[in-house]
């Protein structure tokens, strides 16, 4: 018993079945309704998005016994032959074999004839593109003025290598990729009608490896059915298609927001051990903070098929947004330089690492971390609190701000503010105007969280802005300043800077000199 591979067992036989593509279906059903059919159609896009497959329902619609129109019988004669590929008034060309023009010569000599059995002669030129420079020449004339029995259905994936003469004749119909909820949609209709139960998760899985491919879909479906033996499970989809199992991809992300290198070290050796695709490994890593960014912009968005929902809300509620979106570009970007790595676990262990390396403190884990140790020591006597501000604010400041984890955009905001009192555990700072671009929520937040790692979890902060004088980074500033003029001095002083200048003329570049340390 001959078995039927799903992609032609379920292919679309009328316009009402396709799956997308819309704006080609709309289009060619209101030329068929209304009549005014176009003598040259080229359809382009990508594989298995329904080139070919449109193509024969149009040849069907022109050609079928019971007239010309958007819904042809399936039962007439034209359209069993049709669908079953022995229609003699459709000829069906793989331009890809026969790219000689004397190939082209020979199809067009019988162009003239009117048709055997239909009412159409109906050219479908299939990879239209690999025709040869002859035999676009020679198909130039017919395509353009052909006989008013003779449509020509064109289809390709490469239309910039078709020549302008031959767009300029044809109807342009771009297929696009079809969307990974339109795939798993159509599976689900298809093994329901099989008969064949199955996971949504693993559906969804073979949808977004088909790439926008109903097609490969549909293949990868039939091979995940010979490889499970007729089941359709999560487990079986990822063991076939070398992806690893999504909670050790959780686990990886996880390992990431609590900046753990020996975890990550531990489960990238549990999972080198199964030989994975670290390339779609890193894709997958990618695609979950994507869902973690989209959890953060949207709180209420719907659940995923794929990624468990609580898993997401977690991972949202841990990594602050900045982190999700630069790890996720570090992520998509190692992913494109796999290749040069030494091997692909070198390249995958190095992108996670310069994700850790390039990531801020998480100031929230060093809380927590405090916290331990606070609640770890014996609580013998209240824990001290370091005095009133002195006269001199501005160095006591100084030296406080040194003692502060804070890294980046938030030491940059705290640097610039000027303590104007501090009462107890009330910090009150005036922000310098210059600097107010660095005032936001999440910076004062960071800033302010770093204030209680120090002093305790009672400190409040409170920041004006304004013209604020005395700030440590304008202590630095002035320092810096004093170091270069001290420096430029003594190169003017120099000896062999003098000798330089009275024997050749030579002239000091003040904006080459640096200070040193």
């Amino acid at each position: 018993m001959s078995y039927l591979v799903l992609a032609r067992k379920w292919r679309p036989r009328n316009f009402s079945e396709l799956v997308g593509q819309e704006h080609v279906r709309q289009a060619l059903v209101n030329a068929l309704d209304s009549g005014r059919v176009h003598h040259a159609f080229l359809f382009t896009g990508t594989r298995g998005v329904g080139k070919t497959t449109i193509a024969r329902i149009l040849a069907r619609a022109l050609n079928c016994e019971r007239g010309v129109g958007a819904s042809p019988c399936g039962e007439c004669a034209a359209c069993r032959e049709i669908d079953e590929g022995r229609f003699v008034d459709l000829i069906e060309v793989d331009a890809a074999s026969r790219t000689k023009v004397e190939d082209t010569r020979e199809l067009l000599d019988n162009v003239q004839y009117l048709p055997t059995r239909g009412r159409y002669k109906v050219y479908l030129i299939d990879e239209v593109h690999m025709l040869s420079p002859h035999s676009f020449n020679a198909l130039l004339k017919t395509l353009e003025e052909p006989p008013p029995h003779v449509k020509f259905l064109l289809a390709t994936t490469d239309p910039q290598k078709l020549p302008a003469t031959v767009l300029s004749r044809c109807l342009q119909f771009n297929l696009k990729r079809l969307p990974a909820s339109l795939i798993a949609g159509r599976l689900q209709q298809i093994l329901a009608a099989e008969g064949i139960a199955s996971e949504p998760s693993a559906v969804a899985l073979l949808a977004r490896a088909a790439d926008g491919s109903l097609r490969d879909a549909l293949s990868l479906l039939d091979q995940m059915l010979a490889y499970g033996a007729g089941r359709v499970t999560e487990d079986d989809a990822r063991a076939m298609l070398g992806t690893v199992d999504r909670q050790q991809v959780l686990w990886l992300v996880a390992g990431l927001a609590d900046r753990d290198a020996k975890a990550l070290c531990t489960i990238i050796a549990a999972i080198d051990e199964f030989a994975p695709d670290y390339g779609q490994l890193l894709e997958e890593i990618a695609a979950v903070l994507q869902r973690v960014a989209l959890r953060q912009a949207v709180p209420d968005l719907a659940d995923d098929e794929i990624w468990p929902s609580e898993s997401l809300a977690a991972l949202a509620a841990r990594l602050p947004a900045e982190d999700v979106q630069l790890a996720y570009q570090l992520a998509i970007v190692g992913r494109r330089d796999l290749e040069l790595a030494p091997d692909p676990r070198t390249g995958f262990e190095m992108t996670l690492l310069r994700i850790l390396a390039f990531r801020p403190a998480d100031a929230a884990g060093g809380a927590r971390q405090r916290a331990e140790e606070r609640a770890a020591t014996p609580a013998t006597a209240p824990a001290t609190r370091p005095d009133p501000p002195p006269a001199d604010a501005g160095s006591d400041w100084s030296a406080l701000l040194a003692k502060l984890e804070l890294r980046g955009p938030a030491r940059q905001l705290a640097g610039h503010c000027q303590l104007l009192a501090r009462e107890g555990d009330k910090f009150r700072f005036l922000l310098d105007a210059r600097a107010g671009s660095l005032h936001t929520r999440q910076l004062e937040e960071r800033f302010l969280q770093a204030l209680r790692n120090l002093v305790g979890d009672a400190a409040t902060l409170e920041i004006e802005q304004g013209g604020a004088g005395d700030t440590p980074a304008r202590r630095d500033e002035m320092a810096r300043d004093e170091r270069l003029e001290a420096a430029r001095a003594s190169l003017e002083r120099d000896p062999n800077v003098q000798a330089l200048r009275d024997r050749f003329g030579a002239v000091l570049q003040p904006d080459s000199i640096k200070p040193v340390g």
